[in-house]
């Protein structure tokens, strides 16, 4: 077995998909799905299949990935334990950051743990919430940083701390904005980006949407916040985002602020599995960010 592509592989069902997968890997799609299907060719299994217009594990995928998980988290802990003989790496600190957390505001969170001290490296891993705690409980993470607490209906044992929240505010492409009139009654037939249903402030939006009896169009849902804002900077529709970061969309996106919405807040949890995280970067980020970096 071909180890590259296995952690080709691994890429694409962390990501969701091979566009996301590619671009991590600095390869094209073409060439992250052939290293696949030569994958499958030497375990004689199908890993993925087709779902809507993206792709699902099979169960023999869902069981290479258990073991694919294993054998790179062996890796990450071969490498640690080498470097604290070496003195050449710092000590990794393991943080997952579900899909829906805008990447803008996660690297607020996770600032003060580049400041401390004793260094930490840290390790980055993007997937969905359920998926990041279960690696939690498996202690391949230290942190999990979410826009919800820990639900109710999932037996991982975890502690969740609210770092903050950010009320809302819609964005678009300049012509765009500029062709809107009365906020939020421009939003109305009008094309809306929305965030995918694993976000808990799509229903808030909705919600809000309804009692303002305002019908946008809507005309994508995204998982990937940074995505549905590509998509806003060219000029397809509104978007909303946490008003927090407002500034870095303009300036980043080249798109305009069209409205606040004081009604509808997105909030912030750090996810640990201790009540009293002895790690001093979780216990950095947390205090950090619930004195002074994420507001209203």
């Amino acid at each position: 077995m071909n180890f590259k592509h296995l952690h080709y592989f691994w890429t694409v069902a962390r990501s969701g998909s091979v566009v996301r997968a590619s671009e991590r890997l600095h390869l094209t799609p073409q060439t992250v799905s052939a290293q696949i299907k030569l994958l499958e060719q030497s375990l004689d299994a199908t890993l993925f299949r087709p779902a809507g217009r993206g792709l699902e594990l099979t169960e023999a995928g869902r069981l290479a990935l258990s073991y694919a998980d294993e054998i790179f988290a062996l890796g990450d802990a071969l490498e640690a334990a080498l470097a604290s003989r070496s003195g050449a790496l710092a000590p990794p600190f393991r943080v997952g950051i579900t899909d829906v957390v805008p990447k803008a505001l996660a690297y607020r969170m996770l600032a003060p743990a580049r400041h401390l001290a004793d260094p930490v490296r840290l390790i980055c891993r993007e997937g969905k919430l359920d998926r990041l705690l279960t690696e939690l409980s498996l202690h391949k993470l230290d942190m999990v940083l979410a826009d919800r607490p820990i639900p109710e209906n999932m037996s991982v044992r975890g502690f969740s701390r609210k770092l903050g929240e950010s009320t809302l505010a819609f964005f678009a492409a300049p012509a765009l904005a500029e062709g809107c009139g009365e906020f939020p009654r421009c939003l109305d037939n009008a094309p809306l980006f929305m965030p995918g249903d694993d976000a808990t402030v799509r229903g808030r939006i909705e919600r809000w949407l309804e009692q303002m009896r305002i019908a946008p169009r809507v005309v994508g849902e995204f998982d990937d916040g940074a995505l549905m804002k590509a998509f806003g900077k060219e000029g397809g529709g509104f978007f909303p985002s946490p008003a927090l970061l407002a500034d870095e969309i303009e300036a980043q996106y080249g798109v305009k602020l069209v409205g606040r919405v004081d009604e509808v807040s997105e909030e912030f949890y750090a996810i640990t599995r201790e009540p009293d995280s002895r790690h001093p970067a979780a216990h950095a980020i947390i205090e950090a960010a619930q004195s002074a970096l994420i507001t209203r």
